[in-house]
């Protein structure tokens, strides 16, 4: 690769999707520079300031009294799903706004890691606090961000913590704790373990105001057994026990090289670094990073908020009727932030590439057509007519078309719009 695709390509995994204008200043800096302003970036992030996250107040559900009539719990249920809505609307402002975009993108790893669902968890405000402590925590060390999730309010509701009593353990946060957060599926832990775990998650409940507090009386205070250490463990000695654990390090690393390189090329060894930005920095430039090139199916979520990006579409900007487009065609194309099937998160790879998926994918690709910006069509429309699908790639940031994609385009040249709708289906856009 020259100097100019392998920016592009660390660009479009590192960030939700650049645009034409970020790989020239990328091209300019050159690849280090350019990790080093990713990993570590300079001054606020101004496109994130201007998009500060919605007050949603509190759980409308929580203030209300025992005597509540089917009515008023039928208005707050509705209340809730209206705080949802906005939470949604801005993430996914601010993924598209954001300058320090592999922050962001980075939270949505972490979501997708620590999956959580609003519609088990009923609280925007629980939602939004998870989001922020992902967020404060993603880059740093393991224990801190383990500390913090295995006492966050929203996971314990999602995976039934606040059931987890002395007198009845529940083991299903410390079983996904293990199997999916940290140590990873295999032979690093055992079901003994699992119930010594959930033994030391117990005390944790959620107050109506929506915050985890410890009630001492409902922890099991005794020794347990765990990974062969035996100690009187707590929620946070046990997740400290976890997240210093090399198995939990690996694992982790893996989980970034799959989502962020892909499953094709086996991670290299040593990946794991001191905390998530050195991992991170390690994976970009490991030699093997830029055999992954067109190998990586993006998560629609990634599709989406890339093409927004390029085509100038600002949400904040749309009529209500198209913003709620672009939720539609995600819950069409079934990734829907805040909304994770199952704890295991998102499918990946092939599994985004089904008939309905493209069918899918074709009906938001003609709204995000219809959305875009009018300088964005005035600049396609200003290249030559047989130009036009080079400039069409140069603005989707796809490296060059196959003969069969350009003999689909090139019929198009006259057409803007439909000619942005073609490429956003192309295969070159949608593997990255």
């Amino acid at each position: 690769m020259n100097e100019r695709e392998a920016v592009a390509h660390l660009l479009r995994r590192a960030t939700f999707g650049p645009t034409a204008e970020e790989v020239d200043a990328a091209e300019r800096d050159g690849f280090a520079r350019t990790l080093d302003r990713l990993i570590g970036p300079d001054g606020p992030d101004r496109g994130a300031a201007a998009t500060p996250a919605p007050v949603l107040g509190p759980d409308p559900a929580a203030q209300l009294d025992r005597g509540a009539t089917r009515e008023q719990r039928q208005q707050a249920n509705q209340q809730r799903r209206e705080q949802a809505t906005r939470l949604l609307d801005w993430w996914l402002e601010r993924m598209i706004a954001a300058e320090h975009q592999l922050t962001e993108k980075l939270l949505f790893f972490w979501h997708g890691h620590w999956a959580t669902s609003v519609q088990k968890v009923r609280s925007a405000g629980m939602m939004s606090t998870q989001l922020e402590t992902l967020r404060r925590l993603g880059l740093g060390p393991l224990p801190p961000l383990v500390d913090a999730m295995v006492r966050d309010p929203a996971l314990i509701r999602w995976l039934d913590g606040q059931r987890n009593t002395r007198q009845a353990p529940n083991e299903n946060l410390a079983r996904e704790l293990m199997e999916l957060f940290t140590l990873g599926i295999g032979d690093a832990y055992s079901e003994a373990d699992v119930r010594e775990g959930a033994r030391a998650l117990t005390g944790w409940t959620i107050d109506r105001s929506g915050q985890a507090r410890f009630e001492p009386r409902r922890h099991d205070p005794g020794p347990k057994t765990i990974l062969g250490v035996t100690a009187a463990f707590d929620a946070r000695s046990y997740a400290r026990l976890l997240a210093e654990r090399p198995e939990t390090s690996r694992f982790v690393a893996g989980r970034l090289w799959f989502r962020f390189a892909g499953p094709h090329v086996p991670p290299p060894d040593g990946l794991a670094g001191a905390d998530t930005a050195a991992t991170l920095r390690r994976m970009f430039t490991a030699p093997d990073f830029a055999r992954t090139r067109d190998t990586l199916v993006k998560q629609p979520v990634e599709w989406l908020v890339g093409a927004t990006r390029q085509l100038g579409i600002r949400p904040s900007a749309l009529s209500e009727n198209r913003r709620r487009q672009l939720v539609t065609g995600l819950s069409a194309l079934e990734q829907v932030p805040l909304r994770p099937p199952s704890v295991g998160g998102w499918p990946s790879g092939t599994a985004w590439l089904t008939t309905s998926s493209a069918q899918a994918r074709l009906r938001a690709a003609d709204h995000l057509a219809a959305a875009a910006a009018p300088a964005v069509l005035s600049r396609l429309a200003a290249a030559p007519r047989d130009g036009r699908p080079d400039a069409l790639a140069r603005l989707l940031v796809v490296d060059r078309w196959s003969e069969r994609t350009r003999a689909v385009l090139a019929p198009l040249a006259g057409e803007p719009r439909r000619l942005i709708i073609a490429g956003l289906v192309s295969p070159e856009y949608t593997v990255s």
